[in-house]
């Protein structure tokens, strides 16, 4: 299995850097929301996520139609291969597992566009050119897990004008879009009504802090492939109190401008502070740090009770390689400390 950051229940942790997730925690409206959804739960929750799909198309500005809402994105992912059934995929390495595990489970064939240490893992455009018929689907991810690397606009215009002329169904993951400055002018959405073969996948996880209660959701033109993803996953797929914390999250407009600004900030102190110290960064415009350090650096933070992502367990890299969350600036020079105390 592989294993993802997050796992608070296994060792005693008192900072879990592990995990992507807004460092100002769970808003207050939607943790309220959300316990308040408890209290309806003895009802099923509606299939459809009807106020949810509303309140999601006001903020995104698409037909509720065009929305389809699920237990995480993850489980959009697995329902997405399951209803789209491709023979042929193609995948950026290293990249996020669950594009590839979805996948293996209808035997699909997979092959890879290697992301180049020696190239700072950016994205290369001449690699577009692994994109041919056949291909019946890929996974990009803007901003990248685990790199945080971003994609020009103008490498986004070239993907997608390559799939639309290989008939290749195309999955850009923007879960992390929100970390970015400007991220709007990395998103893909202003071409969904131009290609019916386009994928939007975002999350409420990280930007709102509630992980554990697993929401997710899709914007696509197709409505029909919309309707036959809807039919292969599980009914009731979303809970109550997870599309009831979802429409309050969406109200957060200041929570969300206040973190925003903060998270630059700390981003900037963790980045400036850790390359002093000699560690080697890359890309890193989310919310998260992609570094190398030493091979046993993730034990020795672990010892002293906090987590970090080992990346070793990704395609493509190797141990030394490890991811850690933008947190508090408190939390922060805790881990700067642990780091210096390693050093």
């Amino acid at each position: 299995m592989h294993i993802h950051g997050g796992d608070v229940y296994g060792s005693r942790v008192e900072l879990d850097f592990s995990a992507n997730l807004n460092f100002l925690g769970m808003p207050e409206s939607v943790r309220a929301a959300a316990k308040a959804g408890v209290d309806l739960a003895e009802h099923y929750p509606d299939p459809f996520c009807r106020k949810l799909r509303e309140a999601i198309s006001a903020a995104e500005d698409v037909r509720p139609e065009e929305i389809i809402c699920g237990n995480g994105a993850a489980d959009l992912i697995f329902g997405l291969v399951l209803a789209k059934k491709p023979r042929r995929a193609l995948l950026w390495s290293p990249g996020f597992y669950e594009y590839e595990q979805a996948l293996r489970t209808i035997d699909c064939p997979i092959e890879f566009i290697k992301l180049r240490q020696e190239m700072e893992f950016q994205f290369e455009e001449e690699t577009l050119s692994q994109i041919v018929p056949g291909i019946d689907i890929v996974f990009f991810c803007n901003p990248h897990n685990p790199t945080g690397q971003v994609a020009s606009f103008s490498f986004l215009q070239k993907l997608l004008r390559r799939c639309e002329e290989t008939g290749t169904f195309c999955v850009v993951d923007e879960c992390f879009l929100d970390f970015v400055d400007k991220g709007e002018r990395h998103s893909v959405k202003s071409r969904m009504d131009q290609n019916p073969r386009l994928f939007i996948l975002k999350a409420f996880t990280k930007l709102y802090a509630m992980a554990g209660l697993r929401l997710g959701y899709g914007l696509c033109f197709d409505t029909e492939f919309l309707a036959r993803m809807q039919e292969v996953m599980q009914p009731w797929n979303v809970s109550v109190p997870a599309q009831e914390a979802g429409i309050a999250a969406l109200k957060e407009k200041e929570y969300v401008r206040r973190f925003q600004e903060l998270l630059q900030e700390e981003r900037r102190f963790l980045t400036q502070e850790m390359a002093a110290m000699g560690y080697r960064l890359y890309g890193s415009k989310a919310n998260f740090i992609f570094f190398q350090g030493p091979t046993d650096l993730a034990e020795f933070c672990k010892e002293q009770g906090i987590l970090i992502r080992d990346c070793s367990n990704y395609r493509g890299l190797c141990q030394g390689y490890y991811r850690i969350a933008v947190r508090s600036h408190e939390e922060n020079i805790r881990i700067l400390q642990v780091f210096r105390k390693r050093a």
